[in-house]
């Protein structure tokens, strides 16, 4: 199914389909590297993924795209009561034109207002913490990873959306 909001196209994607998975590694190494640079953290675990680890991954995959090209990308997994987001990102080129947040209401309009959508972030990633908190979540916790990387945890409650 394809959505429309403005000039970008919203639609699902088969992960486990190699040039699928292809495209959407495509967009995950530029958006990672440039979280890794503004958090002065290159470890990220994104950064080793491959395109064959993302087809195995259990995620469902929904895709942004401007005239015919992927611009962004929004995963997750679901459960009766939960939305968990596990990774939201846009290539570079197509930073703030608002392609975060059409995939994020986009899903939102998924969970339906009955489940709890939940999101982590690099604590240090100021864009994407203050991007979390516009679209209505709420910070709930953080922590440090055994490997220094700090963590905010956000969740938007049911109905909140």
């Amino acid at each position: 199914m394809q959505k429309e909001h403005g000039k970008l196209f919203i639609q699902e994607l088969d992960i486990k389909a190699l040039e699928t998975a292809q495209k959407v590694w495509s967009i995950q190494i530029p958006a990672y590297k440039a979280e890794a640079e503004l958090i002065q953290y290159w470890n990220l675990p994104p950064l080793k993924e491959t395109a064959a680890s993302l087809q195995q991954c259990g995620e469902t995959f929904y895709g942004g795209f401007i005239q015919d090209e992927l611009a962004g990308v929004i995963s997750f997994k679901m459960t009766k009561e939960e939305l968990d987001i596990h990774r939201l990102m846009v290539h570079p080129q197509f930073f703030r034109k608002g392609i975060a947040r059409a995939l994020v209401r986009h899903i939102e309009q998924l969970a339906g207002g009955d489940k709890k959508i939940i999101v982590s972030t690099g604590t240090n990633n100021r864009p994407a913490v203050q991007f979390y908190k516009q679209c209505g979540f709420k910070e709930v916790k953080k922590i440090i990873t055994a490997e220094g990387l700090s963590l905010t945890f956000f969740a938007k409650e049911k109905g909140q959306f």
